[in-house]
């Protein structure tokens, strides 16, 4: 095979994989929060090309965009002061006239890029239609702390229907961070608020944030999934220790790291996510593949939030007995699991739960109620190689041992030759085969020579 022939059947391989990405995405409404940073990245014309890309597969997009990296500079060059408190800029009218030239130069140099097409592509000619306006009603920010925050402003509306009717149109509605009032004042309103608040007047799909950094779990790995609510506490101890550092280094704008932009974008992302929009994804800006890789594979690229775990739990149908097959076989061949035929799937299938993730089933396990000893017998438990050691197993278990006990059963027994230690881990007792029921000892595989445990529930 020559390695023009390798690189296409890898091609061909992974379009296949995407394929169900593709359609799942067709029609949905993606709002795209780009900071000022990524305008000056040398990866810019990857992403117009990505969002050429993803309008042509039938992805509805809002585009809003930055400016602090472009302003702070323009004022630089002026010897001018630039000041942030809190993540906001002191917009004096220096500031605004800087933000405004800086957002026609910013929306013209991308309705450019947008216009090109795919470059070297049959698509070369397949221009994107892109528009703009005065989408955003704002409002002043105020005082606060003390601190008059002048020209900066605040969102107080999305006019959600003129921007669904270009999206109808097939339309990619670029939103610059500024906002007009009702008496025609001008206000610099972040990328972050005006992303946040289109998303949630749109009800949009996916609010898509590109950020410096990835959130953290306490061990140090990166957050790969989190519910809203389980982001809002892990971050409420660090609001309190990155509130100081505002406060120390209010004035200097160099000193906006990493960790202070993510606790703005965080408070955002959570409100997005509690407030109907379906999915926010955190991506890394440095990554030139994250939005396509995030997109279009089951794993993603970066953190997704949602109001509740995108993975969940549920009983299976008898369309998932083909997703169970092929997760308990490898089990089922070295002998940790007892063989079951399809058969036997299909007509026990009422006693199984699935965890599944986008559609593909990750882990599965099944009840068995023994009404006369009150016990519950929890079997077929298995987990997706890739997903171990992440907690699927032990939400399984929890899931089916609150069933039984909502159900009154006082007891969970479990049958294993190779686990039973991480069941004795999590409150399991090892019984003798003497201690199970005349009936249930009857049936008890002998040649297996399961070792038993149960637990009091």
């Amino acid at each position: 095979m020559t390695n023009q022939t390798h690189g296409a059947d890898e091609a061909i391989n992974w379009f296949r994989a995407a394929t169900p990405y593709i359609n799942a995405h067709r029609g949905k409404t993606l709002v795209l929060a780009v900071p000022g940073s990524a305008l000056k990245s040398d990866l810019l014309p990857t992403l117009t090309h990505d969002l050429t890309l993803l309008s042509h597969l039938g992805l509805r997009l809002v585009l809003c965009f930055g400016l602090r990296d472009q302003v702070d500079d323009q004022l630089a060059q002026a010897r001018a002061a630039s000041h942030i408190v809190a993540g906001r800029r002191v917009t004096d009218r220096q500031a605004l006239n800087a933000m405004i030239a800086e957002a026609g130069l910013a929306r013209n140099d991308l309705e450019a890029r947008l216009s090109m097409g795919l470059p070297n592509t049959p698509m070369a000619g397949a221009r994107l239609a892109v528009t703009s306006g005065n989408f955003v009603t704002a409002q002043p920010f105020g005082v606060h702390d003390g601190v008059d925050f002048q020209h900066t402003g605040a969102v107080r509306e999305i006019h959600h229907a003129v921007i669904r009717t270009m999206l109808d149109a097939g339309q990619l509605v670029l939103l610059p961070p500024l906002g007009y009032s009702l008496t025609g004042e001008v206000f610099n309103v972040t990328v972050t608020d005006v992303a946040t608040a289109t998303a949630i007047a749109l009800g949009a799909d996916k609010l898509v944030f590109l950020v410096p950094q990835l959130p953290s779990e306490p061990d140090g790995s990166i957050m790969r999934q989190a519910s809203a609510d389980r982001l809002e506490r892990t971050f409420i101890a660090s609001r309190s220790s990155q509130d100081e550092q505002y406060r120390d280094g209010q004035s200097n704008s160099h000193a906006w790291s990493a960790e202070q932009s993510m606790m703005q974008i965080v408070p955002n992302a959570i409100k997005a996510c509690k407030q109907g929009v379906g999915r926010v994804h955190l991506l890394r800006s440095d990554d030139p593949n994250a939005l396509l890789r995030e997109l279009f594979t089951r794993d993603g690229s970066g953190t997704l939030i949602t109001a509740e775990r995108w993975e969940h739990i549920r009983p299976a149908t008898i369309s998932d007995v083909g997703g169970i097959i092929e997760l308990i076989a490898p089990l089922q061949a070295s002998g940790t699991l007892v063989s079951r035929s399809r058969e036997e799937l299909e007509l026990d299938i009422n006693r199984f739960v699935v965890s599944e993730r986008d559609g593909t089933i990750v882990s599965c396990a099944a009840l068995f109620l023994d009404e006369d000893c009150q016990t519950a017998e929890i079997a077929c438990m298995a987990t997706h190689p890739d997903y171990r050691g992440q907690g699927r197993a032990d939400q399984l278990l929890t899931h089916l041992e609150d069933i039984a006990r909502q159900q009154s059963y006082r007891q969970a027994r479990i049958l294993s030759t190779h686990t039973g230690h991480w069941f004795v881990a999590r409150g399991y007792t090892e019984v003798s085969l003497d201690d199970l029921p005349a009936r249930r000892r009857a049936s008890y595989n002998q040649q297996r020579n399961s070792k038993i445990y149960q637990k009091g529930l």
